[in-house]
């Protein structure tokens, strides 16, 4: 590795080195260093560049990684050799009790396979690892089994199609190829009505089981489900919450794909009776466990079913003979508990995804999106959300994008149907606007990444708008010298651009935090940085806001201003505040990290590789690059901040004042939940930190015991300073 001169020479290294030492470069062994990275780094991290990213990663080769490496061990070489040698029986078994239950133990271990597949592994690897499956049509003796295959076929089917509309599988490996595999059977279309016919025979064998003579069961002709009728109630329940959650589950999936959202009431109601069987299925699991007697392999912590028991008619290794494309190596299915952890959380995810209230609002639906992503849902569920806000070009599929565009720029009702939005580049505007919403649907590294880059699109839409703007002002002054309705339009989504670009970068910066990709000693920057955009942001926002107050009084046609309606406008609203509040705790932290560095209170840990004007670049480079803000370099930074000390904070603590508005405002969103838990956050981080930077000012450095970190324990993104002794 080569080095600044000065640095410990490695013989063997230099040695064995192709490229000589000159004077301004040596030779030094980075092993150790290397090392370091490796015990560092958990499974399944990345270290990402510019020119190794994920894609590259995934074409390397890592030795017993399924996806990755060959493996050369197969059971069987085809599903008619396996069908052969018995591994997927039909009838399962003579003993019906036995039948049963083996039937129970597929359902729960397709059910652990379907939440694989979610988490990002193949299809052939997982669900259609069952040979029965594969063969749909030898299970049509078998109403229970054939009914339940069709079922999974249906719901795998519909799960590809969202995920696929959506175009979100590209960031999550290759979950949806299907390599040829019989995902759409010969009739799957008649899938709900074969598992209604069943389950009402499951029913009446309930009700049967509960009768209190043996006379009144005769009576009915009811067949007992097997052999064991001490355990034939337990036995229908167990059976018929699987059956319902199935029934359930695919209704869901059915009335989410409805256009225009008509179908997230009724999706909704199937969300709960979801839960509720899946609750059920839960605790069949003891019944279950006790009727394995003694069969069970692993615990009920380690196994794929509900009953521990190994299931019958599986082979992982089967079709990577089948499909070339297909990872060979056998996978690690997730256990049937944390598959139903899964499905809970994916139920709760989808659940509140059919609560949105469908606002054309913008502001709101990018608050709501943002909201929903803390949540850290999986891929289907943010494939949901993003087929639901994008359909057809529209949001919704109902609201066109220009008129919610107008809206987000506060313009009047009637201006939606301006002939401008026949330009060029407003139609380039409101693509912008739908891949923003797309994007912001993906995980939080593909989002950061691509909110980066489409900085510079908005950058390139401000300068055409601006254009247009121009030329169109050029005219008007030729003839009228008035402003017409299409220079008043072109003038308010210049502001509106220049306030959602700033919010781009704001989200962009924040995400950073989420994905831990900013040491303690790079948070002085970051916040700096953070600092410089909302106080951009609030700018346009408030000029947003004035253009829109005049809109209005324009519309009043008031002849003069009361004094009231003075006061009123020299009010700062409460949604400036709020970013205020943001903007005070950011410019605190900055300041305050500045000066512990400046005061050396706190060590910065010098990097080997790069210097701290290198990793600006490298933290900002995106930002940089589309001129987010103007005129902001690292010199910027280093000037701003090199001479600040503690003596200086303490005559203006930001965080005083940053914990005073937060209170103040929170009347004003007493009907916003989340706003108001935003506010309470802020306040927790403002009186902590204002506590603790009056103690570092009081003692400073004369106690050499007192030791700083920093903690994210009330903010997701703006830390807290933990004072401790040593």
């Amino acid at each position: 590795m080569a080095t600044e001169e000065g640095a410990s020479v490695g013989p063997d290294v230099l040695q064995n080195s192709s490229i000589p030492a000159s004077e301004n470069t040596v030779w030094a062994d980075c092993s150790p260093l290397l090392e370091a990275v490796c015990e560092d780094l958990q499974d399944g991290e990345l270290v990402r560049g510019e020119n190794f990213n994920l894609f590259a990663a995934m074409s390397a080769l890592e030795i017993m990684d399924p996806k990755m490496d060959s493996g050369i061990v197969f059971k069987y070489y085809s599903v008619d050799e396996a069908i052969e040698n018995g591994a997927a029986p039909i009838p399962i078994s003579n003993d019906k009790t036995v039948d049963v239950q083996c039937t129970i133990d597929i359902m729960d271990h397709l059910l652990a396979c379907e939440a694989t597949w979610h988490k990002g592994h193949s299809l052939a690897q997982t669900v259609f690892a069952c040979i029965y499956l594969l063969r749909p049509d030898r299970t049509a003796s078998n109403a229970l089994l054939h009914s339940y295959c069709r079922i999974i076929h249906a719901t795998c089917k519909a799960v590809v199609s969202v995920v696929s509309d959506a175009r979100t599988h590209e960031e999550e490996d290759i979950f949806t190829m299907s390599y040829g595999l019989p995902l759409n059977g010969d009739g799957d279309e008649k899938c709900l009505s074969m598992l209604n016919a069943v389950e009402e025979t499951t029913s009446r064998q309930l009700r049967a089981s509960k009768a209190s003579s043996l006379k009144k069961r005769d009576l009915e002709n009811i067949e007992p489900l097997q052999n064991n009728l001490d355990l034939e109630e337990d036995c229908c329940k167990a059976l018929l919450c699987r059956l319902r959650f199935r029934k359930h589950f695919f209704h869901l999936l059915t009335h989410m794909r409805r256009p225009q959202g008509r179908g997230l009431e009724l999706a909704r109601k199937h969300v709960a009776f979801c839960v509720s069987e899946l609750e059920c299925m839960r605790k069949s699991a003891e019944f279950l466990r006790a009727s394995a007697h003694g069969t069970c392999e692993d615990s009920v912590e380690n196994s794929t079913t509900a009953s521990g028991r190994k299931p019958i008619g599986f082979d992982a290794s089967l079709n990577s003979r089948l499909s070339a494309p297909t990872p060979p190596r056998a996978i690690e299915i997730l256990t049937w508990m944390k598959a139903t952890d899964y499905f809970e959380k994916l139920l709760h995810d989808l659940d509140v995804i059919c609560s949105y209230p469908l606002d054309p609002v913008l502001e709101g639906v990018l608050r709501s999106v943002v909201q929903f992503q803390k949540l850290q849902p999986d891929l289907v569920a943010r494939a949901h959300l993003q087929v639901l806000l994008v359909q057809d070009g529209k949001l919704y599929g109902r609201d066109p994008i220009f008129a919610v565009i107008t809206k987000a720029a506060a313009l009047p009702e009637v201006m939606k149907n301006h002939d401008v939005q026949k330009t060029e580049c407003i139609v380039q505007l409101g693509q912008l606007v739908i891949n923003m919403l797309k994007i912001l649907c993906t995980n939080a590294a593909w989002q950061r990444c691509k909110l980066g880059k489409i900085l510079q699109d908005w950058c390139v839409i401000y300068m055409q708008v601006e254009l247009d703007f121009r030329k169109e002002l050029e005219e008007v002054s030729k003839f009228s010298g008035e402003e017409n309705a299409c220079v008043r339009v072109l003038k308010h989504i210049l502001v509106w651009i220049e306030e959602q670009t700033y919010w781009i970068a704001c989200r962009f910066i924040i995400l950073g935090f989420e994905l831990e990709l900013y040491s303690p000693g790079e948070y002085c920057m970051v916040y700096w940085y953070l600092y410089v955009v909302l106080v951009k942001l609030a700018e346009r926002t408030h000029l947003k806001m004035a253009a829109n107050s005049c809109t209005t009084k324009r519309k009043g046609k008031k002849k003069k201003d009361s004094p009231k309606d003075v006061a009123r406008e020299a009010h700062i609203p409460p949604a400036l505040l709020f970013l205020q509040c943001h903007i005070l705790l950011a410019e605190g932290l900055s300041m305050m990290f500045a000066a512990l560095r400046n005061e050396q209170m706190l060590l910065q840990s010098p990097s080997p590789f790069n210097s701290e004007h290198e990793r600006f670049i490298q933290h900002f480079e995106l930002l940089l690059k589309a001129c987010v803000p103007d005129h902001i370099s690292y010199s910027s930074f280093s000037e701003s901040t090199s001479y600040v000390r503690l003596s200086t904070l303490f005559r203006y603590n930001y965080f005083k004042d940053a914990h005073r508005i937060a209170r103040e405002v929170r009347s004003s969103f007493s009907n916003d939940p989340d706003r108001l838990a935003e506010l309470k956050r802020l306040e927790q981080v403002a009186e902590h930190n204002g506590i603790a930077l009056n103690i570092i000012c009081k003692i400073g450095a004369s106690d050499p015991s007192l030791k700083l970190s920093f903690e994210f324990i009330h903010h997701p993104y703006l830390a807290t300073t933990v004072i401790k002794r040593s």
